[in-house]
């Protein structure tokens, strides 16, 4: 039900700014069905990007109507030659000839990005059929982070049933997708991103908790130093948010034992973002909590980008492409 209920928020949010995403999968049948659907629904203006003989023609088999459904062609756009010429510029550096620009932007994942650095659109999903690489890489090399961020990250929002901690049972957990092992700055800013993502999709006002084995120096070790740092930094960097750290799951979340170890902490005993110092640790912490506690784990969503791109799980549902394509609309309004 809380599931039901948060997906619904996003997509009030997204109706009341309508933003333009792009599927760069454009003659996938999940896609097509859902763009359908995200288009009946009014949560964002979608348009297909492929051949459009064969998205239509996909469309026809799925018993699909594309009514208030963009559909391009990257190879027969107006718009190709303009993103020919400025990913020439932004690459040439690099040993990209303008016969190499063409080539890569005639992809459609490419094309899409440049829709979205260009201001042609606001968000992109792809990642139906294609890798996760396939999706990020050209997203880095195009769009880049956002200013101030130096790490695209990943966060998962929990909805844990019958829970008194965080934010009647919801948190922010970051990161527990995208980056191994990272150091003190990057984790400095997944923790800035994530309290973005906090206040953006669920509008709460962040609490962030820098988790480690250890509580305000009850352990000595390298480890926890990386996580000192890291709050340190993001203090620095934003002045006015709650953060604290390094503080052990518990610190974090119960009120007696945050009271305890940390008097006077604006954040032990009442987080509601929780910053895992790497992968291993985030990974593994969402998926105890979604088993067992029987969470709803709302995920992955990328962060730290200048503009929204989301990456789909090649095992999506076409539900899952709407609700994806409903946060990315959310998103593009922060």
């Amino acid at each position: 039900m809380r599931q039901f209920e948060l997906i619904n928020s996003f997509r009030v949010k997204a109706r009341k700014q309508v933003k333009h995403v792009v599927l760069p999968e454009g003659n996938e049948s999940r896609t097509v069905q859902a763009a359908a659907q995200v288009a009946e629904l009014g949560v964002a203006r979608v348009t297909l990007l492929g051949c459009e003989d064969e998205i239509r023609k996909v469309a026809a088999e799925q018993k699909v109507d594309l009514k208030g459904v963009g559909v391009l062609d990257p190879a027969k756009s107006d718009l190709l030659e303009k993103y020919v010429a400025s990913y020439y510029e932004m690459r040439r550096h690099k040993g990209v000839s303008m016969d190499q620009a063409r080539q890569a932007v005639l992809d459609p994942i490419v094309f899409g990005t440049m829709m979205v650095h260009l201001g042609d659109a606001d968000g992109l999903v792809s990642g139906a059929e294609h890798s996760t690489a396939h999706t990020i890489r050209p997203a880095l090399q195009i769009i880049k982070t956002a200013p101030g961020i130096s790490i695209v990250s990943s966060a998962f929002i929990m909805l844990v049933p019958d829970c008194e901690f965080g934010e009647e049972g919801m948190f922010v957990f970051a990161d527990c997708a995208v980056t191994p092992n990272p150091n003190a700055e990057e984790l400095a800013a997944i923790a800035l991103s994530s309290a973005e993502t906090a206040k953006v999709l669920c509008g709460m006002t962040p609490r962030v908790a820098m988790l480690s084995f250890s509580t305000r120096g009850s352990a000595e070790h390298e480890l926890v130093d990386k996580v000192t740092k890291a709050t340190e930094i993001a203090r620095a960097k934003a002045p006015t948010l709650e953060i604290d750290g390094e503080l052990q799951a518990d610190a974090a979340l119960v009120a007696k034992v945050g009271q305890k170890k940390c008097p006077g902490s604006p954040v032990a005993g009442r987080a509601n973002v929780l910053v895992f110092p790497d992968l291993q640790s985030g990974n593994i912490g969402y998926k105890l909590v979604e088993r067992l506690a029987k969470a709803s784990a709302i995920g992955p969503f990328l962060q730290g980008m200048k503009k929204p791109v989301n990456d789909l799980s090649r095992g999506c549902s076409v539900e899952d492409i709407v609700n994806v394509v409903t946060i990315t609309a959310v998103q593009a309004q922060g």
